[in-house]
């Protein structure tokens, strides 16, 4: 990956949580790094030194930003609500395990979330996410969340959100989206911190 091409988005998501660790769904809830998550950020921060970004750009939650501190690109943040995690509305906090219990053979990607968002509502929000990165002149540094920049991936080589589903992505990752000629593609995914 020589990071030269103009345009690129670099989506890091946020180091390890109490909740990531445990599975629990996390969108609205304000949840910090762990230590473990802070030491992620940090290494994320190697990871990324020495790549300029036209912008950086976070999620308001903590998670997100200390995130971003953490790995350096604290000063000039700028904050998009855009970016925050799907609104997960009565599972907020609970996991798919527990879920299943009720609603069995469910995920977020196909099933009903009582009280929270569509994949098309977070679809709508990530195009305007890309729709704005796209205005920068050069790359731009995403800092948010799993599921929501899944969907972000999803819906910058035009798919329907639901395609999210088969982005697997870790705490304190680094994936690329660019250009190949004229096509948007995939450069790199789910490259861990450390």
């Amino acid at each position: 990956m020589d990071g030269t091409s103009a345009g690129e988005l670099w989506l890091v998501r946020h180091g390890e949580t109490e909740w990531s660790r445990s599975g629990q769904h996390t969108g609205v809830t304000d949840v910090a790094l762990t230590e473990e998550g802070e030491r992620q950020a940090e290494a994320l921060g190697a990871l990324l030194r020495h790549h300029e970004f036209a912008r950086v750009v976070s999620s308001p939650k903590s998670r997100a930003l200390e995130t971003c501190r953490l790995a350096g690109y604290g000063d000039g943040v700028e904050i998009d609500g855009d970016l925050v995690e799907w609104d997960y509305g009565e599972y907020e906090g609970r996991t798919t395990a527990d879920i299943r219990t009720e609603q069995p053979g469910w995920t977020v990607w196909s099933g009903p979330v009582p009280g929270g968002e569509t994949p098309a509502q977070v679809a709508a929000r990530t195009q305007r996410v890309i729709d704005r990165a796209s205005e920068a002149d050069g790359d731009v540094a995403l800092f948010a969340h799993g599921h929501v920049l899944r969907v972000l991936a999803a819906t910058w080589l035009g798919l329907p959100p639901e395609a999210g589903r088969w982005f697997a992505l870790g705490t304190a990752t680094l994936s690329v989206l660019g250009h190949e000629r004229e096509t948007r593609v995939i450069r790199l995914w789910n490259r861990p911190a450390a």
